[in-house]
């Protein structure tokens, strides 16, 4: 192995000063340091300028490369020309996080001043280095390739922020056939462009480098960045370059594919399956999904088709669960996939064996029906297991995503369903007691004289008897309603998925409220009927109820606030 950067020594007329000798800036070199002041620096020789250094041991180059473009580049050049010709060693010095003025020139994405210190570093180093087997070249290369804290270079930090023309005024130099590392977050260049998703610097690195390390975090490759990104044309730069990453795997086994289908990338998706069509069939390391698994866990079904039109037969694929395609349609209940699930249209048989699926059972007996129905309905006798099983696919993520978010079924909330129901029943059991008797005995009695009115209500030509009649007939009807839903009695006129307890709730809930309105009316009326000789009190009767209804209704809108902003509790 040859020497490395730090055998570089830069030629300084001054004997060199130990690290340990620092002295910090005040103030007003500092603002001269970061405006490019160099009038400041003219009474500092080459060792007292070494030794300034910021708390973070910026030196005069670090503080001036790190400060926003507030000058004129030309006032930029010139400042750090003039500063490094004083003190040439500054080139190669590193703050606290190991980073050279390289460094930071390439992360702010300046091109021109990354171009003058490898100019500079190639003309003034020392002669000494032909001593040591190093020429002008190697020695650029070297300072190229420093790394810092975390193990970046300048070309990882100059893809990382996308600075194009960063990148291409490094590679000049580089030998292509230097397979660059991966820096302490196990990312290579190549990987942090593609996870930008920059055709531009693609091209670049793979163009100029013969060997380029294509590695990421968690087992990741630079086509796993691709497929997280949508691009296609990303994707398709890799493919050109690296078509054998298609079946490469993360820590979890899964491959771009399992990526692009887990996010929805249709696009990218297509583009995979075009280059290697047999990366379909690749299970993952925990549950052996396949691409078309995950796809339809997360709905995509606009995924799952595009999956399924390039190979077909991979929706027979089943994973460690015993799982199938329909399984994972079942519970999104989504139209799309439920076309899958409940129909035999010109759709499904599109996809050949899909249909055959229905009946498929996993390694608990469990059919996708019955995923369907668990979700659906309250009595599926496997609802349990299955929540179970949804519950843990909830908790699983691919490239740190987590599975889109499903509405659980809630078994807890059967029995405090049943209170509610019984609640129902017994109100509107109550409601139809109370209007049958009303109205057998009518207000006012019937008359008894033989004829053609006998048995007729003698206030039958009132307004207020009549609304009375109405009203306890609607009570009436609408409580009896409620009890024939709960009782099952009405099923035949909805559609099925009205059948579970929590829909028999939500029509109970609809028809109640206006079936103690209209009993409340009723009430109010057959009093008024009743009292009409003594007019103040009738119409003080009748006003009773409606103004205890909206006092009530009036607290349960303003009390709470109230009681929170006098800080009952």
């Amino acid at each position: 192995m040859g020497p490395s950067l730090n055998h570089i020594v830069i030629s300084s007329d001054e004997p060199e000063k130990p690290a340990e000798n620092i002295t910090y800036m005040d103030a007003s070199l500092y603002k001269a340091a970061a405006i490019g002041k160099i009038e400041e620096f003219n009474n500092y020789q080459g060792p007292e300028l070494e030794s300034l250094k910021t708390p973070n041991h910026d030196n005069v180059l670090h503080v001036n490369l790190s400060t926003p473009e507030r000058i004129w580049q030309r006032t930029r050049l010139d400042f750090v020309l003039k500063i490094l010709v004083k003190c040439p060693s500054l080139l190669l010095q590193t703050n606290a996080k190991g980073q050279t003025p390289l460094h930071v020139a390439t992360r702010y994405g300046d091109s021109t001043i990354v171009r003058l210190l490898i100019l500079f570093c190639a003309r003034v180093i020392d002669k000494d280095l032909e001593k040591l087997g190093m020429d002008q070249l190697y020695a650029v290369r070297e300072m190229i390739r420093h790394t810092d804290q975390e193990s970046n270079t300048a070309l990882h930090i100059a893809t990382r922020y996308g600075h194009v023309e960063v990148v291409q005024a490094l590679l000049e130099h580089e030998d292509p056939d230097f397979a660059y590392f991966a820096n302490i977050n196990h990312e290579t260049p190549l990987y942090l462009a593609a996870r930008r998703g920059s055709r531009r610097l693609l091209s670049i690195l793979l163009d100029k480098s013969k060997s380029t390390a294509h590695g990421g975090p968690h087992g990741r490759t630079a086509l796993h960045a691709t497929a997280m990104v949508r691009d296609p044309r990303v994707t398709r730069i890799i493919l050109e370059k690296k078509g054998n990453l298609t079946k490469e795997t993360d820590e979890n086994g899964h491959t771009p594919l399992h990526y692009a289908a887990h996010l929805g990338h249709d696009a990218v998706v297509e583009e995979l399956l075009k280059w290697d069509i047999s990366v379909a069939y690749i299970g993952d390391k925990k549950w052996g999904m396949t691409s078309l698994l995950m796809a339809a866990r997360q709905g995509f079904f606009g995924t799952v088709r595009k999956i399924l039109s390039y190979c077909p037969d991979c929706c027979e694929r089943v994973d460690k669960r015993g799982w199938n395609l329909l399984h994972f349609v079942a519970f999104r209940d989504l139209p799309n996939g439920l076309r899958f699930l409940l129909k035999d249209d010109d759709a499904t048989t599109e996809y050949g064996s899909v249909r055959n699926l229905r009946d498929w059972k996993d390694a608990s007996g469990i059919t996708p029906q019955q995923v369907f129905y668990a979700c659906q309905y309250d009595k599926e006798e496997k609802k349990e297991q299955i929540v179970k099983l949804l519950k843990e696919i909830v908790n699983e993520e691919v490239a740190e995503k987590p599975v889109c978010p499903i509405g659980l079924p809630n078994i807890s909330a059967d029995i405090n369903l049943e209170k509610t129901r019984d609640a129902h029943l017994v109100v509107a059991a109550l409601i139809v007691t109370v209007t049958f008797a009303a109205a057998i005995t009518v207000p006012g009695g019937f008359k008894s004289e033989e004829g053609s009115d006998q048995g007729t209500p003698y206030l039958i030509h009132e307004v207020a008897f009549r609304t009375f009649v109405v009203t306890n007939a609607l009570a009436f009807s609408l409580s009896l309603s409620t009890l024939f839903i709960h009782f099952g009695m009405l099923l035949p006129l909805f559609p099925k998925s009205l059948g579970s307890i929590t829909s028999k709730m939500f029509i109970a809930d609809v028809i109640l409220g206006p079936a103690l309105v209209a009993m409340g009316i009723a009430f109010s009326t057959a009093t008024y009927v009743a009292l009409k000789p003594s007019l103040g009190l009738a119409t003080t009767a009748v006003c009773i109820s409606p103004a205890i209804i909206f006092y009530f209704l009036f607290c349960s809108k303003f009390m709470p606030v109230y009681i929170i902003n006098h800080n009952y509790f």
